[in-house]
């Protein structure tokens, strides 16, 4: 009896023991992060790096060879058109006076003034499809408002009417432009119709643009020859943004996308809109020294220019444009999706245990992903899945 309790207790103590290790060495609950499948909006933008810049510029040069004197605006200084002066302009006594050099004069007279006359003609052109174009747009806003046509047909309208207002404004900058071709052409005729020695008043040369000094290339008095750069002048209501994509991403873009404009220095977000993206490509060296193939595209602001007039030329600013988005889709985080052979797939927690489930994911961003099919609303899934866990094993939620 003696000897069979003792067998007992050492079959008992064992058995404690045994059960001791097992449970400090049953595996434990892999701790993870989690979330849930959800329906909302989604958005997948390309981001990049953007810089503002005048749409028109005009470069003041001189007419012919001569002394200009010195000029006291500055970058910033308003301009009126055909009102301020810009610069005053005395030409040199021509070398040699001949009939040659007075008939190319006469004929670049009356080119300028021939260009002149297309582009007011074109101006009353682009004025009549503005006019068309806004008429259009009051018609579709009725009929979208009382829900007869679809959005599509609105947007569509809107744009249109947007188009033929920038093309009216560019027809106008053209008409400035050859106003001020003639001016030129003009004081070239008046240099070399005059004898040496003679004296001659001075040539003004009055902006042809209302605006600003964006840059003064020449400030003190001095001799120039024909065609030196003097001043160049824009109208700070007329800014762009202009970017460089990769040229993989260009052609995801579309003329027409909406674009979200950040990090500009002020408050909140910006609206834009892509207007044109460039047919070639060029090569650019990254920070990396990666050659890349990249090509531009052009950007208008939306919001009204009393929301983005501290942004002046040459500034830094940041696009994200909105390549696809919709309002109620069924997405999850991004860093739950992993790849199993050729398919995606997540992991979803059941009776505290992990599931592979395969699906089928759509458009995704660097946050959030749609999913397909493959799981449903409400669903748990794990974040960021690390090596460690299999299909059937056990998990728990980390703690906060």
């Amino acid at each position: 009896m003696k000897r069979l309790l003792k067998i007992l207790k050492y079959l008992a103590g064992t058995a404690i023991l045994l059960l001791l290790l097992g449970v400090a060495f049953w595996p434990k609950p892999a701790a993870v992060d989690l979330a849930r499948a959800g329906k909302g909006p989604l958005t997948i933008t390309l981001d990049e790096e953007g810089k503002t810049r005048v749409r028109k510029r005009f470069v003041i040069s001189a007419p012919v060879a001569g002394r200009v004197q010195r000029i006291n605006l500055e970058p910033g200084d308003a301009v009126v058109r055909s009102q301020t002066a810009v610069a005053v302009f005395q030409p040199a006594d021509p070398v040699l006076l001949d009939v040659r050099s007075r008939t190319e004069a006469e004929a670049g007279v009356k080119a300028a003034e021939a260009g002149l006359g297309r582009a007011r003609a074109e101006r009353e052109k682009a004025a009549a499809a503005d006019r068309l174009a806004q008429s259009e747009l009051v018609r579709m806003r009725s009929l979208y408002e009382d829900r007869i046509i679809a959005q599509q047909a609105f947007d569509s309208a809107e744009s249109q009417a947007r188009e033929a207002e920038e093309a009216l404004r560019a027809a106008e900058f053209s008409v400035a432009s050859a106003e001020h071709e003639v001016t030129m052409a003009r004081a070239r005729l008046l240099s070399v119709s005059r004898e040496p020695g003679d004296l001659q008043q001075p040539v003004v040369i009055r902006a042809p643009i209302t605006g600003v000094v964006l840059k003064r290339l020449r400030e003190s008095e001095s001799v120039v020859p024909a065609g030196e750069a003097l001043l160049e002048l824009g109208d700070p209501r007329q800014l762009e943004i202009v970017t460089d994509f990769l040229s993989t991403d260009a052609v995801r873009i579309h003329a027409g996308d909406p674009v979200r404009i950040e990090r500009w220095g002020g408050e909140g977000t910006l609206r834009g809109r892509v207007r044109r993206i460039e047919p070639s490509g060029f090569m650019k060296i990254s920070a990396l020294g990666v050659e890349e193939q990249r090509v531009s595209v052009i950007i208008d602001f939306e919001d009204p220019f009393e929301a983005w007039k501290r942004l002046g030329d040459g500034y830094r600013v940041e696009v994200r444009v909105v390549v696809w988005q919709a309002k109620e889709v069924l997405k999850v985080p991004t860093s739950s999706l992993f790849r199993h052979g050729e398919s995606w797939a997540v992991f979803t927690i059941e009776s505290g245990r992990a599931r592979l489930r395969t699906i089928e994911v759509g458009p995704r961003n660097g946050t959030e992903a749609q999913v397909i099919r493959g799981l449903a609303a409400g669903e748990v899934v794990i974040v960021h899945p690390s090596d460690t866990i299999r299909d059937g094993g056990r998990v728990k939620a980390r703690e906060p």
